[in-house]
């Protein structure tokens, strides 16, 4: 995978987690009360408003997107990208596991929203697996 791939999908991520993050961390009432905006609320038919979890998944998501920036700063470290990616892959495909059992609660585009939404963080976490190509100019000793 190329660098400026890798950047992208690091940085979709890192701007997701920080602006659902800082929401849930700072203003975790509202966070609950209208996640994910657009007149769409998820969080209130799944149960009911609970403070501490409210900001433990800010906290969680703020320090997901500092990896993910750390992850930008050395894209070119193929271990610590596909290390990065790894956490974000655990963290999304549990996160779209929960998701899917819990469909029910929620109208057919609500539905058909979680399965993409959360079916391409996945995908793009698992991207971030796949290894970098060889500097230019290397040849593999040949």
């Amino acid at each position: 995978m190329n660098v400026r791939l890798r950047c992208a999908i690091l940085g979709l991520l890192a701007l997701s987690a920080f602006s659902t993050g800082l929401w849930a961390y700072f203003f975790p009432e509202a966070w609950y009360e209208n996640f994910p905006g657009f007149g769409r609320r998820w969080l209130p038919p799944l149960g009911p408003y609970n403070q501490h979890l409210a900001k433990d998944t800010g906290a969680l998501l703020l320090a997901l997107g500092v990896l993910a920036v750390a992850a930008v700063v050395r894209v070119r470290d193929d271990s610590f990208v596909r290390v990065t990616g790894g956490v974000w892959l655990v963290f999304n495909a549990l996160h779209l596991v929960y998701h899917m059992r819990h469909l029910h609660v929620y109208g057919t585009t609500d539905k058909a929203i979680n399965i993409v939404a959360l079916s391409g963080a996945v995908v793009l976490a698992a991207l971030l697996l796949l290894p970098a190509p060889p500097p230019a100019g290397r040849d593999g000793g040949k």
